[in-house]
C-alpha cells in the first residue's frame, strides 16, 4: 500500500474519475470506468472488510435515489439503462462514494457535526453539477431532500465511526 498521502490522492483523484466517467459517459462506459475503479480500490487501497461499506451503498443508493427517482426527482433520458426508474449511472456513484470513507474522508468522521455540513452541501452540490453535466431535469424539493438525506447520512457515519475507534 502506498504512503497516506499518496493514499488519499489515488483515492480522491479515482473518485473522481468515476465520477466524470457515470455523469460524462452514461451507464455502460462510465459503469466500466467505475467498476474498474471499485476493483482497483478494493485491491490496492481498502481496508480488510470493506468491500461491505461499497455493497452497503450500493444498496442505499438502490433504496433511496430509487424512491426519490420513483417520486419524480429526477427526469432522466429514457434513452439511459436503467433499474426501474433509477439510471444506472447514478447508482454507480454510491459505491464510489464508498470508496471514500476510510480513506480521503477519514479525517472527517471524528467531526460528526461537520461531517453534517459536508454532506448538507456537498451531497446536493454532486447531485446539481451531475445534473447539469449529464442533462438530468431535478423535482424542485430534491435537493433540499438531498440536502437532508447527506447530512443525516453524514451525520450517522461520523458518529456511528467515532464510537467505533474510541
Amino acid at each position: 500500500m502506498p504512503p497516506r498521502w499518496q493514499a488519499s490522492l489515488l483515492n480522491v483523484a479515482g473518485f473522481q474519475l468515476g465520477w466524470f466517467g457515470c455523469v460524462l459517459m452514461g451507464a455502460w462506459a462510465g459503469g466500466a470506468i467505475a467498476l474498474a475503479v471499485i476493483v482497483a480500490h478494493l485491491r490496492w487501497l481498502a481496508k480488510p472488510g470493506e468491500w461491505r461499506w461499497l455493497l452497503g451503498f450500493l444498496l442505499a443508493g438502490v433504496v433511496i435515489d430509487g424512491s426519490l427517482a420513483a417520486l419524480g426527482g429526477y427526469r432522466f433520458d429514457p434513452q439511459s439503462p436503467s433499474l426501474g426508474p433509477l439510471a444506472l449511472w447514478l447508482l454507480w456513484l454510491w459505491p464510489l462514494f464508498a470508496t471514500l470513507i476510510h480513506h480521503s474522508l477519514e479525517w472527517l468522521w471524528a467531526r460528526p457535526w461537520l461531517a453534517a455540513l459536508g454532506g448538507l452541501i456537498g451531497g446536493p452540490s454532486s447531485y446539481l453539477g451531475g445534473a447539469v453535466l449529464a442533462g438530468v431535469e431535478l423535482a424542485d424539493w430534491l435537493l433540499p431532500t438531498q440536502a437532508l438525506i447527506w447530512a443525516s447520512l453524514c451525520l450517522v457515519i461520523g458518529i456511528g465511526l467515532r464510537r467505533r475507534s474510541g
